[in-house]
């Protein structure tokens, strides 16, 4: 059974400039060009009582909302709230089909046996949004993207709806027909003359009646008042990197203090690589400081790797020359996928100890728990849940650059 996620973040430009500026927040706030020429980009939920959205002209939206306060937009900031976004959601799926900026379908489906019920990734993904970049977000859980589409826009603001399967045809059956997909306004109105006003009046009518008064769009309009929708999740790209990282619950200080959390998420990517059968040699340190200041190192091996302790040295390298004794609240360590086949030798490579070493450690990890055997030095320092197999984070894809949505 497919689990499909909608994630749509909340009148996001609006959102964002809320955030950014204190004195907007609980104000009706209109991010839009000229008053006279230009259109609303976005409007805040505190305006939208008053019939203002997006794409309305400034000039009604201003009739309407005299009151607003009209911001003008910052597609840089939203370009970089969105990576943000993005990055968050590939924490959890390499299968994510953004729609524009603000909102994507996350096909979660391998992903459910790492981290849990689907309903329980789109609250981990909303929770770690709000509590990272202090934004709100919606999510629509289903087996099919057109319903977990109209679950998520249902669910607004900063809300989540699932939709079981065998609740679907129900869910459905009270909307109007112009939510299901390739409705317009011509076809709305063919469909109203011939009775049908809702998605469910659809669902009670015979395939063959609907394809006599349709044509070929007959059976379209069929399947989606069932809920039927087998299109994929399609991603924009394939895998780039395998990474993981931890907010810790107190700032941390101390190069001592701080190895240990580094070397076990060097030892869990490892893990992450040899699962996969893959292998990487640029090797990719995150840190954020109290201040929430993030930054990025990274190295390049001499050849690519999948052992642990190998990429702890490249990662604790880079720690040693970026943290300048200051107080941290995150990091994290990635490595870049190896796309190039190494080139072969003359003579075949024995197999390294350290090899051999990892092969057994990953079948004691596999049958009793990653902690059933681990290094001195992180027993304490790992992920409160990195015995789970839910802790384990699947291969991570690079964010796509979209342009913003007008």
């Amino acid at each position: 059974m497919r689990a499909i996620l909608h994630v749509d973040m909340d009148a996001f430009y609006a959102s964002v400039e809320q955030r950014d500026n204190p004195s907007l927040r609980g104000k009706p706030v209109i991010v839009g060009g000229h008053a006279q020429r230009g259109v609303v980009v976005a409007a805040s939920y505190e305006v939208r009582p008053f019939g203002v959205k997006s794409a309305m002209p400034m000039a009604r939206a201003m009739k309407q909302a005299p009151h607003a306060l009209v911001v003008k937009p910052r597609f840089s900031a939203y370009a970089e709230a969105s990576e943000q976004v993005f990055a968050i959601f590939e924490r959890y799926t390499p299968l994510i089909e953004p729609l524009s900026l603000d909102e994507a379908f996350l096909d979660v489906t391998a992903s459910v046996g790492l981290f849990g019920a689907a309903a329980d990734i789109a609250r981990r993904i909303r929770k770690e949004i709000a509590h990272e970049l202090n934004l709100p977000a919606s999510a629509g859980i289903a087996t099919a993207k057109f319903v977990a589409k109209i679950a998520s826009d249902l669910a607004k603001p900063n809300g989540q709806r699932e939709v079981r399967p065998e609740e679907t045809v129900a869910f459905l059956a009270g909307l109007p027909v112009s939510r299901l997909w390739g409705v317009g306004p011509k076809t709305e109105e063919a469909m109203k003359r011939a009775g049908l006003t809702t998605i469910g009046d659809v669902a009670a009518r015979e395939l063959g009646w609907l394809e006599e008064r349709f044509g070929s769009s007959g059976r379209h309009l069929w399947e989606l008042s069932h809920g039927i929708d087998a299109r994929d999740v399609v991603p924009d790209r394939a895998a780039k990197s395998v990474g993981a990282e931890d907010t810790f619950e107190e700032d941390l200080t101390g190069l001592e203090t701080l190895k240990p959390h580094v070397h076990a998420q060097a030892l869990r990517v490892a893990r992450r690589l040899r699962r996969a059968s893959l292998k990487g040699r640029v090797v990719q340190l995150k840190l954020k400081f109290a201040d929430f200041t993030l930054i990025t190192r990274r190295t390049t091996l001499r050849e690519p790797t999948d052992d642990g302790q190998v990429l702890y040295r490249a990662a604790l390298e880079l720690l040693e020359r970026a943290h300048e004794g200051k107080a941290l609240r995150l990091t994290g360590v990635s490595v870049q996928l190896d796309e190039d086949e190494a080139q072969l030798g003359l003579f075949p490579a024995a197999a390294p100890r350290a090899s051999k070493l990892n092969e057994a450690m990953d079948r004691i990890a596999a049958r009793f728990g990653s902690k059933a055997i681990t290094m001195a030095d992180i027993v304490g320092a790992e992920a409160p849940d990195d015995d789970d197999p839910r802790s384990e984070r699947p291969v991570e894809r690079l964010k796509p650059v979209e342009k913003p949505k007008r």
